[in-house]
């Protein structure tokens, strides 16, 4: 929600002279700073690691003093994940708490031993090896190398030569770098959250700043909501593909320059605790990631249904005249939500007593929830100082708001001054809780949604409440600032010695937010724990919806950090209805998914200003396939509703309703990503890693391992020119129409206004419903398997599963009879098509009456099918075979003569939950 900068011709000004008046800095051309260190000692641990302690060469006084002790230690902790951590030796540093982000601690600090060894010579344990990396390093100055030692590649190497143009190691208070090495053919992904407008790989010199703002998502290459300082690196040699990631894990402000042959860092503050992960596929990095940082949160099924939102659904009849019209329409809606115009006055955990009588919202709620309909609202960290209210004079009492000075920090927000919860204080997350419990029986919501949680401010610096005026006032924009502030600027932590690249144009790190010398509990600086914000206030919501009714939560936060994606899902933030935006909203949802957040998409048709037709129909083409679907307008924007044009209308129930019909697939996808991380969108090269056109490739997606989405993304086009990687690809809209080749080349698709290109690979088996305007119902209707072979197939097979459950449990797991997961498979050989399946847990199934209908295989060769076998219950009597010719895009490389069929057998009755398995044979050609 706004305010997102820039926004007024005021806050320009200010920023010219924020610019004017900020120190000239060239990060990137500045030279080298040191001499390094070198290695002191060096031994191996009892658990199986390396510690070691550099001293300082030579001192140097830019970006302030250097720390002169420095302690190493290094450890492989899983089979394909490798630490190498280095801090200060003589004194404790911060770092991301261990009980927000639970992780092996490190040894102990030990700088008696470090100050001892100034003079003696290093123990020569010059390289450490693991069952697949090897760290190796040198002494003076001292460097470290990590190899893979399946295939001998170097993953990350810090050594800076004479012509490189970085430094060695780095380490100050306020100011750590260190780079390494890269093959110039490295195709590299992550580093966010930030709107790329090259596309997903990461674009040399482009800048990449890590410090969570509240800017628009409408700034490109800035510093936006969130904080991943982690990368993959995918690379080809002698085509074949391998890939790595690599964490810095740190939570202080930093900028990553990557200037194509090399990376570098620039901290401000921390310390250098990086994780290496094996790979070598792209899968496998984000898994090895997942098992660290933590599992994906698993959503409920119904946050794969379509949302609703608009800031400015002024009175409850607006909400009730919204999902009338949507079901008037049919199109599908599974979740309305109110930003916060429910609110008395934007305060949270309140009710708007005009706009929104509570008697009138429960009767409304009580309707929707019959049907299976669900509602969320906002609420934003920003807690109004008011005498009257309840949650103000709580927090209070409770003693849980961030200090300055020993008072509570002033801030102004939508309510106008405000203070900040600290959610680091454990008490701050009982009180949070508690809040939430007591909201919840006002108004029995099914999900929260917090957002300005970077945090953002309106103001800046130390503020007071102005005497003798209202603030805010009500006659102007609600983000202008109206507290009495003045600037702070006299600490180190308010004005370091290195400026990073905060928000696109090096404005002052506590601007627009929590003044960075302000203090949460036991001592920690905003400065040191500024990213982590939204973060802990995730993890603290998280607890307290899971504990309300014991069901799964459902949380959608604007700002990110690592391991956020164990909580809650994320939306993009303030996006533009705009081509440019529609295109990057791909690549943003993919590099979350990178990140960890597989539940994840972007404002559908923008979020201000209006939109043109075309653009929303083609908008929700695209997001009718992000894991999540929402559209969300601005309070000053026209209304954007789907069913506000009859086209968008018609371009919503077709692609929702393919969605719709893909929520088992969509289902199973989530329960992939909460066991194993897998993204449920992923970039094509997730599963084709040795085909390199797919590496830049940011107008095309996948969902899971082989649906691809292909949409049109520019305006006044009705054609699409999509990359289909080698293999055989069928339409999900028209199972006759298939593409097959052998070498994977871009086709032309014709792509009329109400069309969108979804295709499904060979060699899989998707579960799928008939779909229905609310999950609910469509959840309870026959299933049926597409099965795919490579176009025709004599000898192939197929695989595919489906994981059913109680979605209301907060544990998404088999166990206990409240899940069910089905393996699927099918094979064509000599003549005979096979289908069946193995179930694990099946009475879940059985309870809710599932049957598959219908079974399609596409992709055979023959000229009939007979013999129709079944060796399994619900066989019906009037099942019916249908054979249809399947029309092969031509001409294509290498698939000239080939010829390819359909099978489909419908009026089945298989109970999901018992095994089936039935065959065919084919009448074959020649």
């Amino acid at each position: 929600m706004l305010p997102s900068l820039p926004q007024s011709l005021p806050f320009l000004l200010l920023l010219l002279l924020l610019l004017c008046i900020a120190p000239a800095h060239s990060a990137s051309a500045a030279a080298k700073i040191g001499n390094g260190y070198r290695v002191v000692s060096v031994e191996e641990t009892p658990d199986g690691g390396l510690l070691g302690h550099l001293q300082l060469n030579q001192k140097s006084s830019i970006y302030g003093p250097d720390i002169p002790y420095l302690q190493l230690f290094v450890k492989q902790e899983t089979e394909d994940r490798l630490r190498v951590r280095i801090t200060d030796a003589e004194k404790q540093r911060w770092e991301v708490p261990y009980n927000l982000l639970p992780r092996e601690p490190p040894p102990p600090l030990s700088p008696a031993v470090a100050s001892s060894r100034k003079t003696s010579p290093p123990v020569t344990v010059s390289e450490y090896s693991g069952s697949e990396f090897i760290f190796s390093y040198t002494t003076n100055p001292f460097t470290f190398a990590v190899k893979r030692k399946s295939d001998g590649q170097t993953l990350f190497d810090s050594a800076s030569g004479d012509s490189d143009p970085y430094s060695t190691l780095v380490f100050k208070d306020q100011y750590l770098e260190i780079s390494t090495k890269l093959p110039t053919d490295a195709s590299l992904y992550g580093l966010g959250e930030n709107t790329q407008p090259h596309g997903i790989k990461l674009y040399p010199n482009d800048p990449y700043t890590l410090y969570t703002t509240d800017v628009s998502a409408i700034n490109v290459n800035t510093d936006l909501y969130g904080s991943h300082p982690v990368y993959m690196d995918l690379r080809n040699v002698g085509g074949k593909a391998s890939a790595h990631g690599v964490l810095l894990l740190n939570s202080n402000g930093m900028d990553v320059f990557y200037r194509g042959g090399s990376l570098t860092y620039k901290v401000i503050g921390g310390v250098f605790d990086f994780y290496f992960f094996a790979g070598p596929t792209p899968l496998g990095v984000v898994d090895q990631y997942t098992q660290f940082i933590g599992r994906p949160a698993p959503m409920p099924y119904w946050a794969f249904g379509f949302h609703q939102c608009r800031w400015g659904y002024h009175n409850l009849s607006v909400v009730e005249d919204v999902v009338a019209n949507y079901q008037k329409a049919k199109i599908p809606l599974d979740v309305i939500w109110n930003d916060d115009d429910h609110m008395d006055g934007h305060k949270d955990f309140t009710l708007n007593p005009v706009n929104y009588p509570r008697p009138k919202l429960l009767a409304f709620l009580e309707k929707i929830h019959n049907i299976g309909m669900k509602y969320i609202v906002i609420i934003d960290p920003g807690i109004g100082i008011n005498s009257t209210y309840g949650v103000y004079q709580r927090g209070l009492a409770n003693d849980v708001f961030i200090k300055y000075d020993g008072e509570p920090y002033i801030a102004q927000v939508w309510p106008g001054a405000v203070n900040f919860p600290d959610f680091l204080n454990p008490k701050t997350v009982e009180w949070w809780g508690d809040e939430i419990r007591r909201f919840h029986e006002l108004v029995p919501v099914d999900g929260l949604w917090i957002d300005m949680n970077e945090a953002s401010n309106f103001c800046w610096g130390k503020c007071k409440i102005p005497e003798g005026r209202i603030c805010p006032n009500g006659t102007g924009p609600g983000w202008i600032c109206c507290l009495d502030c003045k600037n702070i600027t006299k600490t180190r932590w308010d004005d370091p010695p290195y400026k990073i690249n905060a928000s696109g144009m090096q404005v002052p790190i506590g601007f627009k937010t929590i003044a960075t010398s302000a203090v949460h509990y036991n001592g920690v600086l905003e400065y040191d724990a500024h990213s982590l914000y939204g973060f802990s206030q995730s993890i603290a919501t998280h607890k307290a919806l899971q504990g309300l009714e014991g069901k799964r939560p459902f949380i959608l936060s604007r700002s990110t950090y690592v391991g956020s994606g164990k909580y809650v899902a994320h939306w993009t933030g303030d996006n533009k209805g705009t081509w440019e935006d529609l295109k990057y909203s791909i690549s943003t949802m993919l590099n979350f998914g990178i990140f960890g957040v597989p539940m994840v998409g972007s404002d559908i048709c923008g979020f201000y200003p209006a939109p043109t037709e075309e653009l929303c129909n083609r908008w929700i083409e695209v997001g009718a396939f992000y894991p999540f679907s929402r559209d969300h307008a601005n309070f000053y924007s026209p209304r954007q509703e789907l069913y506000q044009w009859e086209s968008v209308a018609e371009s919503a129930r077709n692609a929702l309703g393919l969605r719709y019909r893909l929520l088992p697939y969509l289902y199973t996808l989530n329960y992939e990503a909460h066991m194993t991380g897998a993204p449920i969108a992923r970039p094509l090269f997730f599963s084709f890693p040795d085909f390199v056109e797919t590496y830049g490739l940011s107008t095309q997606f996948l969902l899971g391992s082989g649906v691809m989405v292909s949409p049109v993304l520019e305006q006044g086009k009705t054609e699409v020119k999509a990359l289909f990687p080698p293999g055989s690809w069928f339409s999900l809209f028209d199972m006759t129409q298939a593409i097959s080749s052998k070498e994977g080349q871009y086709v032309t698709l014709d792509t009329p206004l109400h069309a969108v290109n979804v295709h499904v690979y060979q060699s899989m088996i998707l579960p799928m419903q008939q779909g229905g305007t609310i999950s609910k119902e469509a959840r309870r209707t026959p299933f049926s398997l597409v099965v795919t072979f490579p176009a025709g197939a004599r000898e192939a097979e197929a695989k595919g599963q489906l994981f059913l459950d109680d979605d209301e449990l907060p544990e998404m797991k088999l166990g206990g009879g409240s899940a069910t997961y089905i393996d699927f498979y099918a094979t064509i050989s000599k003549g005979k098509v096979k289908v069946w399946s193995e179930v694990q847990e099946g009475e879940f199934a059985l309870q809710n009456g599932w049957i598959v209908q219908k079974v399609s295989v596409l992709g055979l060769d023959g000229i009939g099918a007979s013999d129709l076998e079944n060796d399994s219950d619900g066989m019906a009597e009037d099942a019916e075979m249908s054979i249809s010719q399947q029309n092969l895009l031509a001409p294509l490389s290498g698939v000239e003569d080939l010829k390819s069929m359909m099978v489909e057998i419908s009026g089945l009755k298989l109970p999901l939950g018992k095994k089936f398995a039935i065959s065919w044979k084919m009448g074959m050609n020649g």
